[in-house]
């Protein structure tokens, strides 16, 4: 079998048995990148010279050999240019001097560094078309988006460029791209992992950090490297009773499972998704019944009040003021308008807008509506959804025009209802690649569970692809 057709877990499980060094690893998935990433702009930021001499000398962990790319945002990579999207940080040659807890974790557990990954502008829409990269193409359609704002990772693991990458997701980052290129993506739990040495959080809890594989085991494999807290985090999730590994093969019993395909519009109205997407819920609840499980029809009803989108949207625009703000001060000056894109400096004047009072009230109001929301989970031990509201759309579909510089945010949020609220509400949810439409393009469906279990994510997610194995058909060879 092709090296580009494996996880993280055979890569190492190459290494161990001899049959594959670290370097040859390394040296294998620089030949891809070179070969491929041209034509998908997933790469941004090479590190090859760098990750060939630590691949000499990797550590003995887990993954001891295993190429990895970093996306180019919240994480640091000591040394190495960091943009998050902006034109003006990679202009100023901005570098942290130090890796960030989670990839000292990972280089400790023998992951190699080889590069860094491409983002939306301060990772703000659901796709990777920043002002300073060429954008990210779908490797399953060239002429579409490949989600976001992770999606250079994303992208980068479902065309066999690496194995496994990071991913982090403030209002779906991690599951919207793992949907759009056919991969499993899981948001863990706020405060699972750390943001370490660098932020407490990111905009008061709405961020995750963690990688989107090919494999349910990688992503587990990865949770128990990453989870816990690190000194001076300001809260921390509760920890899990066993290894996430472990969780891979305990029994799931019989469990009760609610599902539903429609969302509030922009205008308070309910809708229905894609038809594609439709159907994607509709094969997985299926699935899930012939396993032996509960599925029904069924909403968490707190979730349909039509003041989640404002609020949220008010936390956000005070997140992308308070982001530009940090970037001025990294930069040594203000940012100036012309700099970013509209969508960017329109957010940040609405977030200068919302005095700190409304900004407290909005999280107040998201709050008690978690907890009214967080009683469906008594209820039930799953949710499922589609992940996106279509099927992966055409590059540039969620760009502003100058007549209208928040379009964009709108069109994102038609595009991705089914995500942000389990942010704001910190639960861990799961983006499954169990389905295609006619086109062959990936169709992803959401699962989400009450906060702090993961385990019972993984548990029905390796039962899901033992059952129905993911189709990883955009590999490049």
């Amino acid at each position: 079998m092709n090296v580009s057709d494996l996880d993280a877990t055979s890569c190492a499980d190459l290494v161990r048995s001899g049959d594959a060094t670290p370097r040859e690893l390394v040296e294998l998935a620089i030949a891809r990148i070179e070969k491929h990433n041209p034509e998908l702009g997933a790469v941004t930021i090479p590190l090859f010279e760098q990750a060939r001499t630590e691949a000499d000398s990797a550590l003995p962990g887990p993954f001891r050999g295993v190429p990895i790319l970093i996306k180019d945002i919240c994480a640091t990579v000591g040394g190495a240019l960091h943009t998050a999207g902006m034109l003006p940080m990679k202009r100023a040659n901005i570098r942290f001097p130090h890796d960030s807890a989670l990839v000292a974790s990972l280089r400790k557990a023998g992951f190699v560094v080889i590069g860094k990954t491409n983002t939306s502008e301060l990772g703000i829409l659901p796709s990777a078309e920043p002002p300073a990269w060429p954008p990210t193409r779908n490797p399953h359609d060239l002429t579409r988006s490949t989600g976001g704002s992770s999606g250079g990772s994303a992208c980068a693991v479902a065309a066999g460029l690496v194995p496994i990458a990071h991913a982090n997701d403030g209002g779906g980052s991690i599951r919207i791209p793992a949907s759009c290129c056919g991969l499993f993506g899981l948001k863990p739990s706020r405060g699972r992992v750390s943001f370490a040495p660098n932020l407490g959080d990111v905009n008061g809890g709405l961020v995750s950090e963690h990688v989107v594989t090919r494999t349910v085991r990688d992503s587990a494999a990865v949770l128990d490297i990453l989870a816990g807290a690190q000194p001076g985090d300001p809260y921390s999730a509760p920890p899990q009773l066993r290894p996430y590994i472990a969780e891979l093969t305990t029994p799931t019993g019989r469990l009760k499972i609610g599902f539903d395909s429609k969302h509030p519009g922009l205008d308070g109205s309910l809708r229905d998704a894609h038809p594609d997407c439709v159907a994607a819920v509709a094969h997985t609840a299926k699935l899930l019944e012939s396993l032996g499980h509960h599925v029904e029809p069924a909403v968490p009803a707190a979730l349909r009040d039509p003041d989640w989108t404002p609020r949220f949207l008010a936390l956000w625009a005070v997140g992308v003021t308070m982001e530009l703000d940090e970037c001025s001060r990294m930069l040594g000056r203000p940012i100036e308008d012309h700099e970013v894109e509209r969508l960017t400096w329109a957010l940040a004047e609405l977030g200068r807008l919302v005095p700190g009072s409304k900004y407290a009230e909005a999280w107040r109001w998201i709050q008690r509506n978690a907890r009214e929301a967080a009683t469906f989970w008594e209820d039930y031990d799953l949710w499922l959804t589609p992940t996106v509201s279509e099927p992966p759309v055409p590059l540039g579909t969620f760009a502003s025009p100058d007549d209208d510089p928040l379009a964009g945010i709108f069109r994102a949020a038609d595009f991705t209802p089914f995500t942000p609220p389990f942010n704001a509400t910190g639960q861990p949810a799961c983006s499954l690649p169990l389905y295609h439409n006619a086109a062959g393009l990936p169709i992803g469906v959401q699962l989400v569970a009450a906060y702090g279990r993961e385990d019972l994510l993984l548990r029905v997610a390796a039962q899901l692809e033992a059952a129905q194995p993911f189709d990883h058909r955009a590999t490049r060879h």
